[in-house]
């Protein structure tokens, strides 16, 4: 097989595997939306769940950029509803 075919097939029998570990629930965070600290913790836990789950995929070339969106998008998220809720008055 070419060289270049076999590391091509790793990393992408790697990102599957990748993929299927952020299936699903990652964890959960509870945060003062009020509190910018608190949201920021609650994103640094979230960045810690996700590392533990496919930090050792990091390397890989394919997953590294999936990795770096996964976290983005949930950095967003958690921003977004305590927004929400400090719009709305709640928690």
């Amino acid at each position: 097989m070419i060289k270049g075919l076999d590391k091509l097939q790793r990393d992408l029998t790697e990102a599957s595997k990748a993929l299927k570990e952020l299936d699903g629930t990652i964890g959960s965070v509870e945060y003062d939306p009020n509190d910018p600290l608190s949201i920021e913790q609650a994103i640094a836990k979230i960045y810690r769940d996700v590392d533990s789950r496919v930090g050792s995929y990091a390397s890989n070339s394919i997953v590294k950029p999936l990795i770096e969106q996964f976290k983005e998008t949930a950095r967003q998220h958690i921003i977004d509803k305590a927004a929400a809720a400090r719009l709305s008055g709640g928690e």
